[in-house]
């Protein structure tokens, strides 16, 4: 009989244990912070690419067989979606290379597992050199937000930080009509949203400069291209600034080939370059001038 009571009642402290880790787990909250940049947009008729970003959600994955189509099937009493911001941002995304970022969101979110953000939008248009302005309608972004898928997902633990960077392709997103050699060929551009999500834990950045040598003097080259290339496809590209440096962020821990490029020089060698998780690469170029015979 003693045994049966001590058994009985070592069942029912491990019962309470477990309900109490169980609960703690369910409703520990840990940081997550999202941050905003672009992809350098190579069109020197541009002066601004203008997004008002009113309204930021996150979906925590309830399970793993949850499709991609799933996120407006709830109500919302049991939506899995958490509002990480709701207030109006504007940004000109052309402001938002080289590392420059604008936070959207840092606060404390419950933990868990999020593979799915929802971004809206409104008040788009861009701004040409010549002072012409185009308004440009947002398809869905407005009402039900732009999706922008988190694979694999970030997972959010008790008590730490998680931060996400989202990379707005500005090149690809407005789309120019017309005849884009010149300013005023351009007559309008259609807005065709192009987000990407990195894990910045789990990604790194390059940086360095563009230089050539001109009297044995060291001078900054502006506008150079640099291509990043994962197993030989074009990855992502970067474009250097008025000092000669870039750098271009949100890249997945890994071996890359890299270049740099600019018009009247010779193109650099390709070299490979390593990025760390969490970790910023250094990798200068320096190009000499083409010889015009």
């Amino acid at each position: 009989m003693k045994f049966l009571i001590g058994l009985a009642l070592t069942l029912a402290l491990t019962f309470i244990n477990c309900s109490d880790d169980a609960n703690s787990n369910v409703n520990s909250t840990g940081k997550l912070t999202v941050q905003l940049t672009d992809a350098p947009f190579p069109f020197d008729m541009v002066a601004e690419a203008n997004v008002i970003v009113f309204k930021l959600e996150a979906r925590k994955a309830e399970n793993d067989d949850m499709d991609d189509n799933s996120d407006d099937m709830n109500s919302d009493d049991d939506s899995p979606f958490i509002t990480l911001m709701e207030e109006e941002i504007e940004v000109n995304l052309l402001d938002l290379t080289n590392g420059v970022t604008e936070q959207l969101a840092d606060l404390d979110v419950p933990a868990g597992t999020y593979d799915l953000l929802r971004v809206y939008v409104k008040g788009v248009n861009v701004v040409l050199t010549d002072g012409r302005t185009f308004d440009l309608k947002v398809p869905s972004g407005e009402q039900t937000g732009i999706k922008v898928f988190i694979k694999p997902g970030i997972t959010v633990a008790g008590g730490l930080s998680a931060d996400l960077l989202l990379d707005f392709d500005v090149s690809r997103s407005f789309v120019a009509k017309g005849n884009t050699k010149t300013v005023d060929g351009i007559n309008g551009f259609n807005f065709k949203p192009v987000i990407k999500v990195s894990n910045l834990s789990t990604a790194g950045s390059l940086t360095g400069s563009v230089t050539t040598l001109e009297e044995e003097l060291q001078v900054a080259l502006e506008g150079s291209q640099i291509s990043v290339l994962a197993a030989d496809t074009l990855n992502t590209s970067g474009f250097s600034d008025a000092d000669g440096n870039y750098t271009i962020m949100g890249l997945e821990a890994g071996s890359y080939k890299v270049f740099a490029e600019l018009e009247g020089y010779v193109k650099s060698d390709t070299v490979e370059v390593q990025i760390a998780a969490a970790n910023k690469t250094v990798q200068d170029f320096q190009l000499e001038k083409e010889v015009i015979e």
